[in-house]
Formats: C-alpha cells, structure tokens, sequence
C-alpha cells in the first residue's frame, strides 16, 4: 500500500534550525522513501513499510539525539503525494 504522511518538527530548543536541518537530511538517507520539503513541513512518499520505518527510526534518533521535540505529522494511506 502506497502510504504519504506530511511531517512537521518543532524542536524545544533556542537554536532549533540545525536541527531541523539534520532530521530532513537524515529523512533523505531512507531507501524507497521519496522526501519533499516545503517551508513548513516535510513530505514523505512510498511503500507503506518503508514510509513507516523511516518515521518511527528518525524519531527515535531525534529523541535520543536532541532530547524533547514535538512531531504533528498527518497520515494519507493509498496516495503518494509526490
């Protein structure tokens, strides 16, 4: 299943742009995950498997990585936005 999700970081730091910076650079390195930045968000389109894994191992490395922030993402199965 074909699987988009718009995915926005508000990190709980003062010098919060690097770090955003660094999680869609990290976004980009996922295979079969296709990534599209816009000024407030960051898209991600795919296979449903690979759109998920890519989520759920780049928050987990934000968290461990850069203490407390907060993902809103939005969920749309069966479309590739891009």
């Amino acid at each position: 299943m074909k699987l988009s999700v718009e995915l926005t970081l508000y990190p709980l730091q003062n010098d919060y742009l690097p770090i955003i910076v660094e999680t869609i650079e990290k976004l980009n390195t996922y295979e079969g995950v296709d990534v599209n930045t816009v000024p407030t968000a960051t898209i991600l389109a795919g296979e449903y498997s690979a759109v998920m894994f890519a989520i759920n191992d780049v928050i987990a490395w934000s968290f461990n990585r850069y203490g407390k922030c907060v993902f809103v993402a939005k969920f749309l199965p069966g479309y590739e936005a891009l």
